[in-house]
């Protein structure tokens, strides 16, 4: 099922995107499309498509002309979507990825690469000329289990990441706490785990990002909750932790859980989610990039902030808030990284964003 709206255009006569993904299984309507007002950062709902259930995690081609969506079920599966019109448009028919409940993907190399947390695997999948995923080719699955026996019984993989060299894959998991480095065959479709990197036993890591430098990488962890920073080596492959710091400001009370991070485009900044507080983190990078400091812990504009993502420019931050169903969005002041709130839209059920 579709729906339609109005469809603005920029300057130019472009228009610019965002992709809105949802539980379908809480109320969502699954994928919505909105436009983007340049100067203020408003969106603008065009169209929604429910063909697949809970899309919980959405990612672009660097090309945008298709979107890739996790189904975030027992028996998952990965859609490919159109992004020419209002509502996006299913291609072909979901792929399943041979894993439950994946929870992220990323496009690398003609190939989509999901992690599932349900069964702790990651799957690589190539895609066919018209954008649709083919079969699975390569499959990981990932072995260990943490202290916290609630969370941590069997492996949990939460994210996989194309590193910068766009010769690695990271995979996030945050059953075993560790990140594991991967290399994806782009002609036989094969994953290979060539590192795993251990981090501290019960801290639950769930995503990582990358310094626009290159050099460092950033894991938030939802059991913990930090995030540590690492440095990265492209040559070897290799990710070392060299300082973990709070993500909660000290005498915060009640469970935290962090959810997703973003690092500001000039290398200055980390921001991160964090439910139960309900806030956005802000972190300050010292000129290395290995010592983040929290500066600000500020509200999200909503409730169970489930992801966040920075635009380009790093002026603006968009908060999917899953439980009070809706996108928030944020100026953000270029001398001290802290957001404040400029608008949001209706989203039941969001669990991500993306940009166009």
């Amino acid at each position: 099922m579709e729906r339609h709206g109005n469809e603005d255009t920029g300057p130019g006569g472009g228009v610019r995107r965002a992709f809105i993904g949802s539980f379908t299984s809480a109320g969502g309507h699954g994928i919505t499309a909105a436009t983007v007002d340049g100067a203020t950062g408003a969106l603008t709902p065009t169209g929604a498509t429910d063909a697949v259930a809970d899309p919980s995690f959405l990612a672009l081609r660097p090309d945008g002309a298709v979107l890739y969506a996790v189904s975030e079920t027992e028996r998952g599966a990965v859609a490919a979507f159109g992004t020419d019109g209002p509502a996006p448009r299913l291609i072909g028919a979901p792929e399943p990825v041979r894993g439950s409940a994946p929870t992220h993907l990323a496009y690398t190399a003609g190939h989509v690469v999901a992690a599932h947390y349900g069964s702790g695997s990651v799957s690589a999948q190539p895609v066919r000329p018209d954008g649709a995923p083919g079969p699975v080719t390569g499959l990981v699955r990932h072995r260990g289990s943490g202290p916290d026996h609630d969370r941590q019984a069997a492996p949990h993989a939460h994210q996989v990441l194309p590193a910068p060299d766009g010769r690695h894959l990271l995979t996030v998991d945050l059953g075993t706490d560790s990140v594991r480095v991967c290399v994806l065959d782009p002609v036989a479709g094969t994953l290979t785990v060539r590192r795993e990197t251990a981090l501290r036993p019960g801290s639950g890591p769930r995503h990582l990002a990358f310094h626009p430098s290159g050099g460092h990488a950033y894991v938030l962890s939802e059991l913990a909750p930090t995030l540590t920073a690492c440095r990265w080596d492209d040559r070897t492959g290799t990710l070392e932790p060299v300082a973990e710091v709070p993500v909660r400001p000290a005498g915060a009370t009640g469970p935290g859980y962090p959810s997703a991070l973003a690092v500001s485009p000039d290398g200055r900044f980390v921001w991160a989610a964090v439910r139960g507080d309900d806030t956005i983190a802000v972190l300050q990078l010292d000129g290395a990039g290995e010592r983040p400091r929290l500066v600000a812990a500020v509200p999200c504009g909503g409730r169970w902030p489930r992801d966040l993502v920075a635009d380009p420019s790093g002026r603006r931050l968009y908060v999917a808030n899953e439980r009070s169903g809706d996108v928030t969005w944020f100026d953000v002041d270029p001398a001290t990284g802290i957001p404040s709130r400029a608008g949001a839209v209706p989203a039941p059920a969001a669990s991500c964003v993306v940009l166009a």
